[in-house]
């Protein structure tokens, strides 16, 4: 995997801090508090000045709102979700719909489909949150990183292998809510990454693909497992 000054940490589950080759901090799927995976010393921020939500669960978004109301980033959604977190009392959204790519600080953020839903729970009651979605990052060394949110398989993914290549992908293997180690392989073959980091595993016990399983099937691309609170660089 190369990276050229890009740092990835997974703080368990579906979250992942980004640092930029420009240093700036992206935060995918602000949720840590009550993330049981993500370590203590990680569940606060120095900075963050881009956040990226891949839809309204609570296992997604749970620590949006505090941590855009701490540190303003601007906070990337698709637009029902953005609409949600903006009546919420976050003042920098630039929400957004699939197919459509704009620049947010130093990176070009691409929305791309996700096959999931995507309801917000706020106050006993359930909210549309628009669509779910996932995101191909290209950062300004030319890297692209797909972070792929929750979702099963969808013959789509060779459409993004087309038209944005990405090098590193970020699967969920957990089985499910979101598809195992058997569909997140074939969506490694549509793909075609040099890498996939896995992830949305092993945080509560119904959730029970691992990355053995996934690197059993998926034997012509690096799975390369991460340890919650670890960094690759």
């Amino acid at each position: 995997m190369k990276l050229d000054g890009i740092k990835i940490t997974w703080l368990g589950h579906a979250t992942f801090r980004v640092e930029t080759p420009q240093g700036k901090t992206v935060l995918i799927d602000p949720w840590v508090t009550g993330n049981p995976k993500c370590p203590e010393k990680e569940k606060s921020f120095s900075r963050v000045d881009v956040m990226l939500c891949t839809h309204g669960h609570g296992d997604h978004i749970g620590d949006a709102v505090e941590i855009a109301k701490k540190h303003d980033p601007m906070v990337v959604g698709i637009y029902e979700l953005c609409s949600w977190l903006e009546n919420k009392g976050v003042k920098r959204v630039s929400g957004m719909n699939k197919g459509g790519t704009q620049t947010v600080g130093d990176i070009k953020v691409t929305m791309v489909h996700a096959e999931h839903s995507s309801g917000i729970e706020d106050g006993g009651q359930v909210f549309y949150g628009g669509e779910a979605a996932g995101y191909v990052i290209e950062f300004s060394n030319g890297v692209k990183i797909y972070h792929a949110g929750d979702t099963c398989v969808f013959g789509d993914m060779a459409i993004i292998r087309e038209i944005y290549a990405p090098e590193v992908c970020m699967l969920p293997i957990g089985d499910h809510y979101t598809m195992g180690p058997r569909e997140a392989a074939y969506a490694c073959k549509l793909l075609r990454p040099k890498t996939v980091i896995p992830m949305h595993y092993g945080t509560f016990p119904v959730l029970t693909g691992t990355p053995a399983e996934l690197r059993k099937l998926a034997r012509d691309v690096e799975v390369r497992e991460m340890k919650p609170g670890e960094t690759i660089s």
